[in-house]
């Protein structure tokens, strides 16, 4: 909204440093800024009034060292992260750009499905809280939604350079949006270039660095590529959608876990949307320039800077549990975004904690199943999943937990990062 309003002032009324708001460098600056002040200040009032309103966290006796301490603590504190989230971004981002659009929507919509699983638990004393059915018909509700409009949305495009002016573009299967405009190089050079729509990602490690859905598609016949493509991508980004929700949902055990991976996640994204969006940074590394994705730097940078926020009271001992209505958040938002950027080849790496986690819970569950099946009587892998506790079980404490995911969580995201020049 500010973005709007600045470039008013500055085009009718030459105002003095309204110009600024164009650089989104500054107002993702300001989205951080707002989002950490929103976090800290006004979360303290929101777990001050959660507190009173004896709005705690049911906690079941798993065995695990000082989890009855943990009694009563404040739940439902992911309100804190999105409202950290949603302000600074309607302020400061261009609410018109579809990726903004699209993960407004994924805000609201993931937040809102944790929050009535939050509000079975606390308000009608059920802990078993949402069905899973429900959980996942709402995670596959919002692939579908992603899914379509990434598909089908005229602005979600990709540039290309124009190879040979007779021939036309790039590639003759992508479909053209644009007529051809000129971009100067670092010597000075003019290129041809088009915005083309196209279901492409990017795969990491590989010198040919793109992949077209539409390769999946064709192994069902050429004639009928144009139809099962879409099929294929919206089934796809259901997937990711549902894997890294839930895996973020499994990840929220202790005290600053999530957050804290989910903010090096977020990060890690952001470095990948501010240089994709960029045309000068993105010929330069040789990676897929997508035409708007910089202004998704603004709700990353509201988006770690509420998670940093957050941390600083559900670190260890936490004051303030996020509950359903965050984790649940947490995992849609990144799932989404890595969707947006086309990295979500590289979710198994950035997320990497998540699917740990995913996999312990898995694991542990089929071999128990297994084991009494063939035994008669089942065996753990892990003492207890999901990963987590399994570490708890052995002795280690909360804090030295989740520093040593937050490092290894950090490792994966330079890792994903350091793919941008390994091609």
């Amino acid at each position: 909204m500010l973005y709007y309003l600045f470039t008013y002032l500055r085009d009718h009324f030459r105002l003095f440093g309204a110009g600024v708001f164009n650089y989104i460098t500054f107002r993702t600056a300001m989205a951080i800024i707002l989002s950490l002040v929103i976090s800290m200040i006004y979360g303290k009032n929101l777990i001050e009034f959660l507190r009173r309103k004896q709005i705690g966290e049911t906690v079941r006796d798993l065995g695990l060292a000082g989890e009855q301490q943990k009694k009563g603590t404040p739940t439902m504190g992911g309100l804190i992260i999105i409202m950290a989230i949603l302000i600074p971004t309607l302020l400061f981002a261009r609410v018109t750009n579809v990726y903004i659009v699209i993960m407004l929507v994924t805000t609201i919509w993931c937040g809102l499905v944790g929050f009535i699983d939050d509000y079975i638990k606390v308000f009608k004393k059920n802990k078993e809280g949402l069905a899973g059915r429900f959980k996942i018909m709402g995670q596959v509700g919002l692939g579908i939604i992603i899914g379509v409009t990434m598909y089908y949305n005229q602005y979600v495009v990709i540039s290309r350079e124009v190879m040979d002016t007779h021939n036309g573009v790039y590639n003759a299967s992508e479909k053209l949006m644009s007529t051809p405009f000129l971009r100067k190089d670092e010597n000075g050079k003019e290129h041809n270039f088009v915005n083309v729509k196209s279901a492409t990602t990017t795969i990491p490690f590989v010198k040919t660095h793109e992949f077209k859905y539409s390769k999946i598609a064709s192994w069902f016949g050429k004639d009928n590529v144009e139809f099962v493509t879409p099929i294929i991508y919206i089934l796809f980004v259901i997937f990711i959608i549902v894997a890294v929700s839930n895996g973020a949902n499994i990840t929220d055990g202790v005290d600053g876990l999530a957050t804290g991976v989910s903010a090096i996640a977020g990060v890690c994204l952001g470095v990948f949307a501010y240089l994709s969006g960029n045309y000068v940074f993105a010929e330069y590394l040789n990676i897929m320039h997508i035409p708007g994705l910089g202004e998704l730097s603004i709700f990353i940078g509201a988006f770690v800077g509420a998670c940093i926020g957050f941390l600083w009271y559900n670190a260890y001992p936490a004051q303030v549990f996020m509950g359903d209505t965050g984790s649940l958040a947490l995992g849609g938002i990144i799932a989404s975004m890595a969707i947006i950027i086309r990295k979500e080849l590289l979710v198994p790496i950035i997320c990497g904690i998540f699917l740990i986690e995913n996999l312990s819970v898995m694991i542990q569950v089929y071999y128990f199943k297994y084991t009494r099946k063939k035994y008669g009587e089942g065996k753990r892998i892990f003492l207890m999943s999901p990963l987590h506790h399994h570490y708890q079980k052995l002795g280690y404490h909360e804090s030295k937990i989740v520093t040593r995911f937050w490092i290894v969580g950090l490792m994966l995201a330079v890792m994903s990062i350091v793919t941008l020049k390994l091609q």
